[in-house]
């Protein structure tokens, strides 16, 4: 409510009731307010209420929620069930336009506003796990397979990859979807096997390091890159990212040198 209705609730109900309602909601539009300016994951996060009553806005700006609308874009939803409705938070319309997922949609400025926030927090994330690199972010729903090969396919676009730099090691996982990445990207999986890990206990296996060093300089110019695993199931463990990325920045350089 703005201050006008504010001051006519004041005429139904006791005035400083009123203005304590009234506090509590300027509280959370300060939360908003925040937000959008910081841009990054709030320091404290919010509570329930505060989530959907931002999500409520958000849907509220949206063309197919417009009163006495009638939705008939491309991209403006019709949904028939109340019960999916209601567990969307009434976002029903598309993002971005054809051929830019990222790209604002002139009808939707509120899921186009959520998208916007969701990338800036995501590349936030980024940046708290330590990857500064990093100057933008695109989200999207894709699983582990279809993420994968879109990243294979990034890089070969953003490096102009010849033909020759077709092959991808692979720190084994018994998981299909990785190996079903890299073969649809079109590229050739060298396995790179494992071995009892070091910084665990008992059958805990881990990427064979000397191993996969060996495996740079046998393939030397053809590698693309190489994809490891941070989390799996049993016996499987987490590689040591940093050990791996050690030796791809060596091989590197020495590729630069030669």
């Amino acid at each position: 409510m703005d201050e006008g209705s504010f001051a006519l609730a004041g005429t139904l109900v006791d005035k400083a009731y009123v203005l304590q309602g009234q506090q509590a909601i300027a509280r959370r539009e300060g939360l908003t307010k925040s937000l959008l300016s910081s841009r990054k994951i709030p320091a404290k996060g919010w509570d329930d209420a505060s989530i959907e009553h931002f999500l409520s806005e958000l849907a509220l700006m949206d063309s197919n929620n417009f009163l006495d609308n009638a939705g008939v874009g491309e991209r403006e939803g019709r949904v028939f069930s109340q019960l999916v409705l209601k567990s969307r938070y009434r976002m029903s319309h598309g993002i971005g336009r054809s051929g830019d997922i990222a790209a604002i949609q002139p009808k939707a400025a509120g899921s186009s506003l959520m998208a916007k926030l969701v990338n800036l927090m995501a590349l936030d994330a980024l940046a708290i796990a330590g990857i500064t690199e990093a100057k933008a972010a695109l989200t999207v729903p894709l699983a582990t397979g279809m993420a994968l090969t879109m990243t294979l396919l990034g890089l070969r676009l953003k490096f102009k990859c010849p033909p020759s730099k077709r092959v991808v090691l692979w720190s084994r996982i018994d998981q299909k979807s990785c190996f079903k990445a890299i073969v649809t990207a079109g590229f050739e999986v060298v396995v790179v096997p494992l071995c009892r890990s070091s910084q665990g206990e008992g059958d805990e296996l881990s990427t064979d390091l000397t191993a996969l060093e060996t495996l740079l300089t046998s393939h030397a110019e053809r590698v693309l890159c190489v994809v490891t695993t941070a989390s799996c199931f049993a016996p499987r463990a987490p590689d040591d990212l940093e050990a791996v990325a050690r030796l791809c920045k060596a091989a590197s350089s020495s590729a630069d040198g030669a």
